[in-house]
Formats: structure tokens, C-alpha cells, sequence
């Protein structure tokens, strides 16, 4: 009877969804990945970031090895190459050549994976001295070693994940996708309030504890990641065979996509390694410092670009699958309007609230990191629609493009990071660095897709509609910047309780000024929210 009931809630939960509703989810749990990234960051920094800078350094760096193997082999490029050739061949009625691609995209992902784990491990020494952390000292090299040997398993178990969450995207099954980075988070948290107190088992005591802890709980998360989306499978029907099939046509035209996206994602971490190294010389809690803000900013990409994106792409592909390149045009112009009217405010929002933000994933907030996310205000903005951008030319099943511009975007990155580390910017420079490699990047981006479809996809009304948005990101900027005057950081404001109504209260007036002006200069996107409010007002006068 249990089992039954399971069944019928995860039937009930794998059901397909529509666009909207997808990227509702998907919003919704990335914002609770997100605020549980927040709590676990917070619960770090006041560990470890003013009481043992060394120890937080290592942990971050160890994280930038496995991190890197795991975005250059699977990440966001198994999932752009896979769905248009796995929908293809749903298309075209073809199940078993679908499933039988997913069984050897899955089996060959796992093999190669675990060969790039074991290899970390036994290469951790020279990569933590040498490549991410040559100015730790020696303590804190010895632990980044030991925890990127721990750590070095990620690859491994994110990659069966992501090509299992891939198989659900397809076919537009997204509840368990989303569930699963909230468990990866879980699993980091009780590595934080559990592990860190050391592991016993009948008395035998397996470590001591401390940050090693944390580490454990990483490993411990990705097996919730992995379970989570194990349990996203039941009722899809997939046949997984114990095999890689070289012969299936899909399987190879996957292959032939995925180098070109793989080194594209490779390329774009090979800027965190050196924005890891650069950091890591620019004395303790530096580096820790730069990745707080980094993963700040990557809160709201996540929330708006990504999710949106991810939502939009299977029927982007589909579209372009049929032949239908105007219906194409059209709903990529809905997605991208999207993503551009609420990066916005947030970009903006962002950037003149940044020591609020700070403060929430540390108590009593701190100058060096709310700094260092100021500098990637135009990135939040630019990474977000990026997103939407690329996978304009995925739906194409055209991963070179997006690789060529990415080389000179990440190449300009780079070299001003590198100039900036010269000229003293200190990390602050890493950042604007970040935020003009990104704006280069999306403007490249969009030319080049504009063109393709001979100027039909950002037509006139596109631009017109474009400019009325940053003309209400004008007047929510004055806003923002005014209420943040009349509601200051005090010395005083050193707890959770008394910085979130200020920032709340920052947030929503601002965000009603964009929404009144947006309303005010007719923009379409604004109209579901203006009906919402609407039928909650008058609702009890029809």
C-alpha cells in the first residue's frame, strides 16, 4: 500500500509541465537553493572566516579542481548538446534510440568522470601548490589537499545526476531537477552542524572533525543530489542498458555537439582558477572573501537567467525542430524580454543594497566582500540574459559560435584581471574584470544571432521596448539609491532580525516604483503581475 502511494506521488510529481509553470518551479526552488546557500554560507563565515582565514581559503580552493573536471566534462554542456537530439528522436517516434542514447550518454559520462576523480585525488598535491592555491601557506595547502581529495568525488556522482536530470528536462518533467540542488545544500549543512563535530562509528572514531567536516558533508550532498534524481526516473519508461552504443546515429551526433559546449564551459571556469590564484595572493580571507562575493552574484543569475532559460529551451528546440523559425523568433523575443525586465531591478537593487546582502550571509556584514559584489553589477545583468542568449544557438545545435566568443570573452577576462592584479585593484578588480568580459560577451552574442536570422529576431520593437526598461531601471536606481539613505547600515545592525526588514523594505518600494513605471510605459511583461493585483483587490467586489 506504501508503495503504492509512493508511485502515485511521484507520477502525481514527474507530470509534464507547461513553460510558465516550469519556470515558476524552477525559480522557486533556486531561490530556496539559494536562501539555503546563504544560511550555509553564513554558518561558515561566522566558523571560520575571522577566526581561521586559512582553513576557509583551503576549503574554497579545494573546491576549484573537481568544480572545473565536472562544468568541462557534463554540466550545462551534456544538457544543451542532449535535449534537441534526444527530443529530435521523440519526434521522429523513435523511443528506443532515445533511450538507448540516454543509456550510453549515461554510461559514458560515468566512466570518464570516475577516471577524472581518481585522477584528482592523486594529483591534489601539485594542484593546490602550483594552479589554485600557491599563496596559501603551508597549513592551509596540507588541508585544501586533504579536502580536495574528498571533494574530488563530485564529478563523478554530478555527472550521472545531470544526464538523469537531463533525460527529465526532455521530456519536461522538472520537479525533481529542481529538488535536487536544494539536497546537495542539505547535505553541506549537516557536513557543517554534524560532521564538524567528527564521525564515530561503535566507538571507533573515523576523524576529528573540524572543517574536514564540511568537506564530508560536500560528498554527502552530491548523494542526495544523485538519489533525488533517481527517484525523478519512475514512470518516464527509460530502458537503461548496461552499455555504450557507438553505433546509435543520436548517441554520435550528441559527441559531435558536446566538445565544442564542453570546452566553452571549460574555458569560462579557467577564469575562476585564475581569479582563485590571483585571490589567493592577496592575503588571508582574500580568496574567501572573492568567492562569497562571486557566488552572490551567481544567486540571482541562477534565479532569473537560469531557470528561465532552462524552461524555455526544450520548446525552443522543438520549434526549430519543426521548421517553425518565426514561432522560434518570437518565443526566444518573450524569453529574452523576460530575462531583461527582471535582471533589471535586481541588478540595480543589487548593487545600491549590497552591504544588506553582505550582512545575511555574515553577521555584521563585511566591506571587502559588499565591494567585491559591487564590481560585478553589470555581470549579474549580463551572465543572466547570457544564458538565454546561448541557448539560442543550442537550439541551433551550433555549440562553435558560442566557444569562439567565449575564448575572447574569457581571453579579455583574463588579461584584465590580470592587468587590474598589476595595477593594485585588489579583488575588487577581479570583479569588474568579470562584468566587462560578461557584457562583451552577450552583446557578441546577440549580433551574431540577430544576424543569422537576418535582423527578424531583435526587430525594432524589440529595441524600443529595451530602451523603456532601462528608462524605469533609471528611476528604480534613484529610488534604490534614496532609500538606502533613509535607511542606513548602523553599527548597531549586526544581526539577521535587524537587517532584513531594512532590506526588505529597500527591495519592495523599489521594486513598486519599476513595476508602476514599466506599467506606466505600457510594457507587456508587467501586465500578468498588474492583473494579479487586480483580481486580489477587487476580488471581493465582484
Amino acid at each position: 500500500m506504501a508503495k503504492l502511494k509512493f508511485k502515485s506521488v511521484v507520477a502525481l510529481a514527474n507530470s509534464k509541465l507547461s513553460v510558465k509553470s516550469a519556470a515558476i518551479l524552477l525559480a522557486s526552488s533556486t531561490l530556496v537553493s539559494a536562501l539555503l546557500g546563504i544560511f550555509r554560507d553564513r554558518l561558515l563565515n561566522s566558523y571560520y572566516l575571522k577566526t581561521y582565514p586559512t582553513g576557509i581559503d583551503a576549503y574554497t580552493a579545494a573546491f576549484t579542481i573537481p568544480d572545473f573536471m565536472f562544468f568541462i566534462l557534463t554540466s550545462g554542456a551534456l544538457a544543451v548538446s542532449f535535449i534537441p537530439v534526444f527530443n529530435e528522436r521523440l519526434m521522429k517516434g523513435n523511443k528506443k534510440s532515445a533511450w538507448d542514447l540516454s543509456s550510453s550518454m549515461l554510461n559514458l559520462m560515468a566512466l570518464v568522470t570516475l577516471t577524472a576523480s581518481i585522477l584528482i585525488m592523486v594529483f591534489a598535491d601539485p594542484l593546490v601548490r602550483y594552479i589554485v592555491g600557491p599563496g596559501l601557506d603551508e597549513s592551509g595547502t596540507i588541508l585544501a589537499i586533504n579536502m580536495m581529495r574528498v571533494i574530488a568525488i563530485n564529478p563523478f556522482l554530478f555527472s550521472i545526476s545531470t544526464v538523469i536530470s537531463s533525460i527529465q528536462q526532455a521530456l519536461g518533467r522538472f520537479v525533481f531537477y529542481a529538488l535536487a540542488p536544494a539536497l546537495y545544500n542539505v547535505g553541506i549543512l549537516i557536513g557543517i552542524t554534524v560532521f564538524t563535530g567528527g564521525i564515530s562509528i561503535f566507538g571507533v572514531q573515523l576523524f576529528e572533525g573540524g572543517i574536514m567536516g564540511v568537506a564530508i558533508g560536500v560528498a554527502f550532498g552530491a548523494v542526495l543530489q544523485l538519489l533525488t534524481s533517481l527517484v525523478g526516473l519512475f514512470g518516464l519508461g527509460f530502458d537503461y542498458k548496461f552499455k555504450i552504443n557507438w553505433k546509435n546515429q543520436g548517441f554520435r551526433g550528441v559527441l559531435r555537439l558536446l566538445p565544442a559546449r564542453s570546452l566553452d564551459q571549460g574555458i569560462d571556469y579557467v577564469n575562476t582558477i585564475v581569479s582563485t590564484n590571483l585571490s589567493s595572493r592577496m592575503g588571508a580571507g582574500a580568496l574567501r572573501c572573492f568567492q562569497q562575493a562571486s557566488s552572490l552574484h551567481q544567486m540571482p543569475v541562477s534565479l532569473i537567467g537560469v531557470a528561465i532559460s532552462t524552461a524555455f529551451f526544450p520548446q525552443l528546440t522543438e520549434e526549430l525542430g519543426e521548421g517553425k523559425e518565426e514561432k522560434f523568433n518570437n518565443t526566444f523575443r518573450i524569453a529574452l524580454r523576460m530575462i531583461i525586465w527582471i535582471a533589471l531591478p535586481i541588478s540595480i537593487i543589487a548593487f545600491f543594497a549590497r552591504g544588506y546582502v553582505v550582512s545575511f550571509i555574515m553577521n555584521g556584514g563585511d566591506a571587502l566582500i559588499a565591494s567585491i559584489l559591487g564590481s560585478f553589477i553589470v555581470a549579474i545583468f549580463a551572465q543572466s540574459v547570457f544564458h538565454i542568449a546561448s541557448r539560442g544557438f543550442y537550439a541551433y545545435q551550433d555549440t562553435k559560435t558560442p566557444l569562439l566568443v567565449s575564448v575572447f570573452a574569457i581571453g579579455s577576462t583574463i588579461g584584465l584581471s590580470a592587468l587590474f592584479y598589476k595595477l593594485g585593484f585588489g579583488p575588487d578588480g577581479l570583479g569588474w574584470a568579470q562584468s566587462l568580459g560578461a557584457l562583451m560577451e552577450i552583446i557578441i552574442l546577440l549580433f551574431i544571432l540577430n544576424r543569422r536570422s537576418k535582423n527578424k529576431l531583435l526587430d525594432l520593437d524589440f529595441w524600443k521596448t529595451t530602451r523603456k526598461m532601462l528608462f524605469a531601471g533609471l528611476i528604480t536606481a534613484c529610488v534604490s539609491y534614496s532609500m538606502t539613505k533613509f535607511f542606513p547600515l548602523m553599527s548597531t545592525d549586526d544581526s539577521f532580525l535587524s537587517i532584513f526588514p531594512k532590506f526588505c523594505l529597500i527591495s519592495v518600494v523599489s521594486l513598486i516604483a519599476y513595476i508602476v513605471t514599466s506599467y506606466f510605459l505600457n510594457l507587456e511583461e508587467v501586465s500578468p503581475i498588474i492583473e494579479k493585483f487586480k483580481k486580489i483587490v477587487f476580488r471581493n467586489t465582484e
